[in-house]
């Protein structure tokens, strides 16, 4: 359906991420015929198993085959009493980032963002208050070339509005490395319709709420890398 609608409005949709049932064997077959048809990568990958299990091996080898972007959907903490953990052992993945040098990581979700703080003990999904320096995600996107980051959903809003002094220095240094996204549930750019999402973000567009934080926290040069020129780097996009 997605790959109908970009061939109906080509302007209007550039590219599509394409997923599937990573633990099931024709997972690979699916992806591969996916990026054939016109998919920019994969994503969101996001299932009960190993951050560095051999499920999602299988699929970070596979996009650096294919040379196209896989981005995960890392959480260590359960939001809801059934839910479970995505991709856990994000404490770890630096291991990943060198096994496949070729493979271009866009992290994304709770544990991803929680880990800009080196005090990060996977106790909550969303923490807040000021970030401790040294944190994994931070250092991480700071060694590897591989890694990019998506700005997205409660996750990457709650990381960037918690402590202005650091946020403004860590979309800096990495402002070659984040890309901005929306993920939000509202259905007007204005809020309305959330009340499923996060506490803090109910009655708000995430979008507009992260695009306020990434304007008060940049210049104009590096506000449009983050909003603009990384995503069409990294996911190859006609500009």
């Amino acid at each position: 359906m997605v790959s109908i609608l970009q061939a109906q409005n080509p302007h209007r949709f550039p590219s599509w991420f394409a997923s599937s049932d990573i633990t099931k064997p024709q997972a690979e077959t699916i992806l591969t015929q996916a990026v054939k048809n016109g998919a920019a990568g994969f994503g969101e990958i996001k299932f009960h198993v190993a951050a560095d299990g051999p499920e999602l091996q299988r699929m970070y080898a596979l996009a650096g085959e294919l040379g196209v972007p896989i981005m995960v959907h890392f959480q260590e903490v359960w939001h809801t009493p059934t839910e479970g953990t995505f991709a856990s052992g994000w404490k770890r993945f630096a291991a990943m980032l060198k096994k496949y040098p070729r493979t271009k990581f866009i992290g994304h979700a709770d544990a991803f963002w929680a880990n800009i703080s080196a005090d990060y003990a996977e106790a909550e999904a969303y923490p807040t208050g000021p970030v401790a320096r040294g944190g994994v995600t931070d250092k991480l996107l700071g060694d590897y070339p591989n890694l990019f980051g998506d700005m997205s959903a409660n996750s990457g809003n709650n990381a960037l509005s918690r402590d202005p002094d650091f946020t403004k220095d860590f979309l800096y240094r990495h402002q070659s490395k984040l890309m901005f996204g929306s993920d939000c549930n509202c259905s007007d750019g204005r809020g309305s319709n959330t009340e499923r999402a996060a506490p803090r973000m109910r009655g708000k567009c995430v979008a507009r709420e992260t695009l306020t934080v990434l304007t008060n926290a940049t210049t104009p040069p590096v506000f449009r890398k983050l909003v603009w020129d990384n995503a069409h780097t990294v996911l190859k996009l006609p500009v």
